[in-house]
């Protein structure tokens, strides 16, 4: 069973979603239902923040001196129950810019799902593991929104 902490670190978040902790944890559980998930005993946790500490963090860890909308950082800690897989941070300015297009959930989500693949092992540093990391992307948010 995947299980995700919430850190909320700007409460601008609070203004789009009542309680990020609840609504987190409900995707996470349509996480676990699907097959391939469903073994999985990871743990992560995710930071929601805004762009101000985005930029610190990414200059901080990889010495780039710009925003970005989502940040992995890998981590492998074997509990006796579960294993934990690292941290995720989100920039509530970035999904929230995006979402004028779109949907805040949707583009929530869309971070989260691209900051959790960067935990379990993929990354898009050559195409071909792009397109591979953005396929299984592309499935769960299909899979998510399909009642849309």
């Amino acid at each position: 069973m995947i299980k995700a902490n919430v850190i909320l670190d700007h409460y601008k978040w609070k203004n789009k979603i009542k309680n990020p902790s609840i609504y987190l944890k409900k995707k996470i559980n349509k996480l676990n239902n699907i097959t391939s998930f469903k073994k999985k005993n990871y743990e992560f946790s995710v930071l929601l923040t805004n762009n101000e500490k985005m930029k610190s963090l990414n200059f901080k860890f990889r010495k780039k001196n710009k925003i970005t909308d989502v940040l992995s950082f890998p981590f492998r800690f074997v509990e006796k129950k579960s294993i934990y897989i690292g941290d995720i941070a989100i920039s509530f300015d970035i999904v929230n810019q995006r979402s004028k297009t779109s949907n805040f959930f949707l583009e929530l989500d869309k971070m989260w799902i691209h900051g959790y693949f960067h935990l379990i092992g993929y990354d898009h540093k050559k195409k071909k593991d792009f397109e591979k990391m953005i396929k299984k992307e592309n499935l769960l948010i299909k899979y998510f929104y399909k009642a849309i």
